[in-house]
């Protein structure tokens, strides 16, 4: 098992989550822990309750987070006295990691993450600030619909066009040159990672609250709500990538 400083290292490692991502920054401190190796392959995470309690989530919340451990292959659950959550061995190729060296070579992945919130906070900000017609508001909740209704293969597409309608009608045209590009960047590394479906149906919500602001009329609401949606999507990126 693994040594006491191990165990005290781990514990330093691990954090309550704050409210608006719960489950998305849970994922990225277990992911950063397994592959840290704060816990070796073959060694068990902390029991369940302990986990829960450290990272200030429920265990309903922590038990979805332990599947897409385990459907990616990093952890397996054993039954039985002696059971647990256990991490794997990493096979190598694992998570398709020579192609996400190809992606990552040329990219600040941080700065990439750090300008993808300031343009899609400014882009949410400018909307619910200028207003918009009844055509430009029956395109955004358009925008949002189809997000709502995608199968999971067309989801990030979707997901994209949403936000590019947003970069489209905060009334600049650099902003929304600048998103475009940003965009780009994001998505080859959104296709390194998997699509989580618990992940997808928390940022819908999010999607929900950052138009319903912009609708509103309220820009400090919209910022906020786009805000909390990047830095749910970055903890997701910085916990596979990193």
């Amino acid at each position: 098992m693994a040594d006491i400083a191990d165990g005290e290292r781990l514990a330093r490692a691990l954090r309550p989550v704050r409210a608006g991502n719960g489950f998305e920054e849970a994922l990225e401190q277990i992911l950063q822990v397994v592959r840290l190796g704060l816990v070796p392959a073959g060694e068990r995470l902390p029991a369940e309750r302990e986990l829960a309690e450290q990272l200030g989530i429920s265990r309903v919340t922590l038990r979805e987070v332990l599947k897409v451990l385990q459907d990616q292959g990093l952890v397996e659950s054993r039954r039985g006295r002696y059971g647990g959550t256990f991490v794997r061995p990493r096979p190598e190729g694992a998570l398709g990691e020579g192609e996400l060296l190809r992606r990552l070579g040329d990219v600040d992945v941080a700065d990439a993450l750090r300008f993808r919130s300031v343009l899609e906070c400014g882009a949410a900000e400018l909307c619910a600030e200028r207003g918009l017609d009844e055509d430009e508001r029956e395109r955004l909740r358009a925008a949002l619909a189809a997000t709502a209704d995608a199968p999971l293969a067309d989801y990030r597409r979707r997901d994209t066009l949403l936000h590019l309608t947003l970069a489209e009608l905060s009334g600049s045209p650099t902003l929304t040159a600048r998103y475009a590009a940003v965009r780009a960047t994001v998505n080859e590394l959104l296709d390194c990672i998997p699509l989580l479906v618990r992940n997808l149906e928390h940022s819908q919500e999010q999607h929900t609250e950052i138009v319903e602001a912009v609708l509103a009329g309220d820009p400090e609401r919209a910022r906020r709500a786009a805000r909390e949606h990047c830095e749910g999507s970055a903890s997701l990126l910085r916990g596979f990538l990193t």
